[in-house]
């Protein structure tokens, strides 16, 4: 998939800054492009109602979903598919009614049909993937039956953390309970351990990061002949990726044929949504009735948070950003900065998160704390959209963006 497929967050070092706590945020963008202008209001106009989206060529209303006058519980919805001590122990944690993701998904994912899993970021995802997971698997046999593979060793690990709470043995069970084996598969660790676990035992259900699942897919360590279920996580930030697209794609075309498996793929954000279910289908990523789940999307702006443009020449850009935070003198906030260049590196010049710490030293006579988050520090490329989400459950007084996406969604 080029770029023009699906046009996808970056990754953005972070200047932060932390204090105590206010009401009202405020936006800054410095400086706006005129194509950002031109849809923002488009945006901010749209219907974000909970909703349903599929080409209408694969549309298929067979599943029955819920009415407005009876919401099911989750144990009503996975009654008949799901395992008794899993939705036990789903219960034993807390999950008992299900959100607009899991009600809209589980009966189509349970019917077979690939999905795509549209919805925002703590919307219940991971758990609708996990149930369709334990749906599918038999914890009996020795052989790798599900795959989740995600972008970045963090998600990983969250990942990996949830499905291991989630199969493991439910309080006042009685005798011997046979739970199914979970293996985290991810960048940053050696993998002679998995590689032992592989051959000896294989694991049930595998949490992947693509690097690593690759090696020992070209190893023959393993092979997917025997997945049922291959989720993919966080999507679209693979697809951005340059490092990681073609690898997937070997991965859903040449390791294993969406003909022999179910296809799963979750995302916060698929800015282009048609064209990637197109895509999906021209290149057998997933089965030709694939199945759009579009629900929680993005609301427009609160009444109560403010979003202002500041246009300005470049080499004004550290005073104007000097004025702004003198002028509101926030309490606490967050600046997304843009990666440095190759070209702006190979030039021997200083990251910009560098020279803007540097000047506010300087310059700001605020009393704030300074926190600098940056690629080594493991900040992903979700970052933008998980911190403008978070917004609306941490006080955070200001937010400035000092370089623009092309997508407006990120600003939404």
């Amino acid at each position: 998939m080029d770029s023009s497929t699906v046009s996808l967050l970056s990754p953005l070092p972070t200047l932060r800054f932390l204090s105590s706590e206010k009401l009202t945020p405020t936006f800054y963008v410095l400086p706006p492009h005129n194509h950002f202008l031109k849809h923002f209001s488009y945006a901010t106009n749209l219907n974000r109602n909970s909703k349903f989206r599929t080409p209408e060529a694969v549309l298929d209303t067979s599943p029955i979903t819920p009415t407005a006058l009876t919401t099911p519980s989750l144990r009503e919805l996975c009654q008949p598919y799901v395992p008794q001590h899993i939705l036990q122990r789903m219960e034993e944690i807390g999950y008992v009614m299900p959100t607009d993701i899991q009600r809209e998904a589980l009966p189509y994912l349970f019917s077979g049909r690939d999905c795509i899993l549209h919805a925002q970021t703590g919307s219940g995802k991971t758990l609708t993937y996990l149930l369709l997971i334990h749906s599918l698997i038999n914890a009996a046999k020795s052989s790798v039956q599900a795959l989740v593979v995600v972008p970045t060793r963090e998600l990983g690990m969250q990942v990996t953390k949830v499905a291991r709470t989630l199969a493991a043995k439910p309080t006042g069970v009685d005798g011997e309970h046979k739970s199914c084996s979970i293996m985290a598969l991810l960048d940053g660790g050696t993998l002679k351990r998995q590689k032992t676990w592989l051959k000896a035992e294989p694991p049930t259900i595998v949490v992947a990061t693509v690097g690593s699942l690759c090696q020992m897919l070209e190893r023959h360590t393993f092979s997917l002949e025997t997945v049922r279920v291959l989720i993919v996580d966080e999507v679209d930030c693979i697809f951005n990726s340059s490092k990681q697209v073609s690898s997937l794609r070997k991965i859903l075309t040449s390791y294993s044929s969406s003909n022999n498996r179910q296809t799963v793929f979750a995302s916060a954000s698929i800015p282009q949504h048609n064209r990637f279910i197109h895509d999906s289908v021209q290149q057998k990523w997933t089965k030709r009735d694939v199945v759009h789940i579009h629900v929680s999307a993005v609301e427009p702006m609160p009444s109560r948070l403010y979003h202002r443009f500041i246009r300005c020449e470049t080499k004004r850009k550290l005073q104007t950003l000097l004025s702004l935070l003198q002028s509101d003198a926030p309490e606490s906030g967050i600046i997304f900065v843009a990666e440095q260049s190759e070209k702006s590196k190979k030039a021997g010049k200083a990251p910009s998160t560098s020279l803007l710490i540097d000047f506010l030293k300087t310059s700001y006579q605020g009393d704030l704390d300074v926190l600098l988050l940056e690629d080594k520090m493991n900040f992903n490329s979700r970052a933008a959209s998980l911190l403008v989400s978070a917004i609306q459950w941490i006080d955070i007084d200001m937010s400035i963006f000092w370089r623009l996406e092309k997508e407006v969604d990120i600003f939404l």
